[in-house]
């Protein structure tokens, strides 16, 4: 039989340490758990300075994108401006164009109104054609007695008058058309200018015709005739 040792027991052995363990080895191995607890603050940190860094990025961007849409929304407001200033130039060209190839027809019906030949079917033709015009903005001008204006008058004859004071348009040769502010046809028209020598100036004649005037310088002569007498004269002299 064996025999066994008493006292002695198994569970009671010591644990096994290395033999190169010393004290400052254990207190190295034990700080690691230290520095592992504080980790989580310093990562919180970093965390929080990259969420911050995004949201500036995050803000820049939106910045840039919205001024790229106002933009965006610039160009097509001017885009939109031009495109129906476009089409009115357009739709006023285009009416010009067919009010304009009219006009010789319009001349008839003018002409034809003058000599009394505008009458039956005829005539109503010709009222409805005007109408529809006037409708289009269509607008006639040019009256005797009016100031000549080259702006909008042509003139093709050329006269003197001494009833006139001023270039006048004396007889409308082919009456002028205009759409709103356009003039499409300048009213072709005989002036007639005042009479060179016809009359004098305004001034001369009101000189001439004042009584009050010519009595005044009969007196002015008679007093200056009475000064050199009470002096006694130049012979005095």
């Amino acid at each position: 039989m064996t025999e066994e040792t008493p006292g002695f027991d198994e569970q009671d052995e010591p644990t096994d340490v290395s033999s190169g363990d010393t004290p400052e080895a254990a207190e190295s191995k034990a700080a690691p758990s230290a520095e592992e607890g504080a980790a989580p603050a310093g990562d919180d940190a970093a965390a929080d300075v990259g969420v911050t860094a995004q949201l500036d990025q995050a803000r820049a961007a939106l910045n840039e994108r919205t001024g790229d849409l106002q933009r965006l929304q610039a160009e097509f407001q001017n885009y939109r401006r031009r495109v129906e200033r476009d089409r009115v130039a357009v739709k006023e060209i285009a009416v010009a164009n067919l009010l304009t190839e009219l006009l010789p027809t319009l001349d008839d019906i003018g002409r034809a109104r003058e000599h009394g030949e505008l009458v039956g079917g005829f005539k109503s033709v010709a009222e409805s054609l005007e109408t529809v015009a006037g409708k289009m903005g269509l607008t006639q001008f040019g009256k005797e007695g009016e100031p000549f204006d080259p702006t909008v008058h042509e003139a093709l004859m050329h006269s003197y008058a001494p009833d006139v004071t001023e270039t006048t348009c004396v007889a409308i040769l082919q009456p002028g058309y205009r759409i709103g502010e356009r003039t499409i046809r300048p009213a072709r028209v005989a002036v007639a200018e005042p009479q060179p020598g016809a009359q004098p100036a305004k001034g001369e004649a009101d000189a001439d015709a004042d009584p009050k005037g010519k009595s005044k310088g009969k007196k002015d002569k008679t007093a200056e005739a009475a000064d050199d007498k009470e002096s006694g004269g130049p012979d005095e002299g």
